[in-house]
């Protein structure tokens, strides 16, 4: 039986990621469908994309399959033709190929299997997933935001939108999509005689939440196929003005596809308009949160002084602090200041 995981260092795939030469291709893709067996399903999958020198980050359940990877350019044609042979179910899967792609998105493929392939929080089990409100195309977004009747809402977390959103979209104020899906029934209740357009990075957020929403009652549910990435790639092909603004936060090592000009965010450090995304260069802390190119030298790329202080330390004493330190929620949010949420652990969630 081969080894059905990685036994590189992270550091050396890197490298190697870094020194090839052949452009790669980011993708993501996904799709809500019954898998009986997913460890079976995640072992046969990982052979098949080991072997196309695949790259990413993939979780699979019995409820579907939610991917973002990077594949040789010169393979991408191939690992669609293998996917799509693959199962039934994904056959003519929609691609969102990566607007602004250096194609250097990941160095590692990470295959998982998991509960869900987004974490929702549901236990109802009368809930069907399956049962999604409508499909938008490019071109029906653009007139449902001049409709006054229509309501805009971006389900995703907030240090997503803080740096791109559609015009006067509705921020759902969570840090996870689990307690998005509650709050959203709740704050769209004066709403329900109006239309509602959910809308996301790549559509499975979106899509989950639309299901939900008519399984609670709204009649007139509508999200954005394809969410965020492929509704400025169908406008920009087909010359309709794109509307969303500012970037659009992508889970992987770029961290932000640039949508527009427009830059809506500001450093959390001084204040200044800026929208880049780093983490924290404390391997103690890794906080998630915008920082400007002078702050980045004044902080050392650090978020807040405390950091740099632990930085300057030596590795042993490094360590030491680290050992036993509570883990906490590792992503700048907007009620909470840098200090009060830096030396928190967790990886931002995962889409």
């Amino acid at each position: 039986m081969p080894v059905l995981h990685n036994l590189v260092s992270n550091e050396e795939l890197r490298a190697r990621m870094l020194a090839e030469t052949e452009p790669r291709t980011t993708v993501s893709f996904y799709k809500y469908f019954h898998i009986a067996d997913p460890k079976a399903f995640r072992d046969a999958l990982y052979r098949t994309f080991t072997a196309l020198k695949v790259f990413g980050r993939v979780y699979v359940a019995h409820e579907g399959i939610n991917a973002q990877i990077s594949v040789p350019a010169s393979r991408y044609e191939e690992m669609k033709a293998q996917l799509y042979a693959f199962d039934p179910a994904l056959d003519n899967l929609r691609m969102n190929v990566a607007l602004d792609d250096d194609g250097k998105s990941f160095w590692v493929l990470r295959l998982k299997v998991r509960d869900r392939i987004v974490a929702d929080g549901i236990a109802d089990e009368t809930f069907d997933a399956s049962q999604v409100g409508t499909y938008l195309q490019a071109a029906e977004v653009n007139a449902l935001l001049d409709d006054p009747n229509a309501v805009f809402v971006d389900m995703r977390n907030h240090y997503e939108y803080e740096v791109g959103h559609f015009d006067k979209a509705m921020e759902i104020p969570a840090d996870t999509f689990r307690d998005q899906l509650p709050m959203a029934v709740e704050m769209l209740q004066e709403h329900k005689d109006k239309k509602i357009v959910m809308y996301c990075t790549g559509g499975i957020r979106c899509e989950k939440a639309s299901a939900w929403m008519l399984h609670n009652g709204f009649d007139d549910v509508a999200h954005i196929e394809g969410g965020i990435i492929e509704y400025a790639r169908r406008a920009r092909e087909q010359g309709l003005p794109v509307r969303f603004k500012g970037k659009n936060f992508v889970f992987d090592e770029r961290m932000g596809e640039r949508i527009s000009d427009d830059v809506l965010a500001h450093c959390h450090q001084c204040g200044t308009p800026c929208d880049t995304h780093v983490n924290c260069k404390n391997d103690g802390c890794h906080l998630l949160f915008i920082q400007c190119p002078s702050c980045a030298e004044k902080f050392q790329h650090c978020c807040s002084p405390i950091c740099m202080e632990e930085l300057a330390l030596p590795p042993e004493e490094q360590r030491a602090r680290r050992a036993g330190r509570e883990n906490g929620n590792k992503i700048f949010n907007k009620s909470r200041g840098l200090l009060n949420v830096t030396m928190a652990i967790p990886a931002p969630e995962e889409k």
